[in-house]
């Protein structure tokens, strides 16, 4: 709560509004579970690092004079994580352009593990714990399946430091693997945490960069006043 009065008290005394050293730490969450097959890999790699350099996404990621912080892992079973893309603070086109192309040539480390979303939802949080201080934290998670390894979201958020970071979902919302097909009240009821925290869906794999495009867009795009707003205040 201090943390969101400050950036309010900054706003309205027309101090600088971005007293961090950054305005976001984005960590994007890929799902590589054993759902997702070779050719679904591939799309949804090369579809985050072709939303990460797409003109609109990049006019978001500048459009403050105050950088991101931008990592990338991948995740399933629950001791499955892998770092794409360690914290990057990202200040020009270059540094973008070379996250996105880590990004999209990195090789898949596990085919054959079950979808441990709660522990890939504590791997964000201790990745957050050492990332640059930015004036706001946020996990972007997608999955094309339910948890159905380790303990669950809602356990993660409550035993691990997600009182600063916010969670927002992308459902892969194609998948007929063991029958799951709308995943959309799962995200919305056990995934989405924090103020403001949002979901997109892509209609499949195919679908994938479209929807990271326009979900990156609008986690990029500077907060206005009413997003400031701390609005659990009494």
């Amino acid at each position: 709560m201090i943390r969101w009065l400050g950036a309010l008290g900054l706003a309205l005394t027309g101090g600088p509004l971005w007293a961090e050293q950054c305005r976001l730490a984005l960590a994007l969450a890929m799902d590589i579970s054993t759902s997702v097959n070779a050719t679904e890999d591939a799309l949804q790699r090369q579809g985050l690092a072709a939303a990460l350099i797409a003109p609109e996404v990049q006019k978001a990621f500048f459009l403050s004079p105050q950088p991101v912080a931008l990592a990338a892992y991948e995740w399933s079973g629950s001791f499955n994580q892998k770092l794409l893309l360690d914290w990057q603070v990202i200040r020009t086109t270059a540094d973008l352009t070379a996250a996105a192309h880590r990004i999209g040539v990195s090789e898949r480390s596990t085919n054959d593990s079950p979808t441990a979303m709660g522990h890939a939802l504590a791997y964000g949080a201790a990745l957050m714990q050492r990332a640059p201080r930015c004036l706001f934290q946020t996990i972007d998670i997608s999955a094309d399946g339910k948890n159905n390894d380790g303990y669950g979201p809602q356990i993660a958020y409550k035993h691990f430091p997600f009182s600063t970071t916010t969670v927002n979902g992308l459902v892969i919302n194609a998948s007929d693997f063991e029958g799951e097909v709308d995943l959309i009240p799962f995200f919305r009821d056990q995934v989405l945490h924090g103020p403001g925290a949002f979901l997109e869906v892509a209609s499949g794999f195919d679908d994938f960069e479209r929807a990271m495009r326009r979900k990156l867009e609008r986690e990029l795009k500077i907060l206005e006043l009413s997003e400031i707003w701390p609005r659990d205040l009494p």
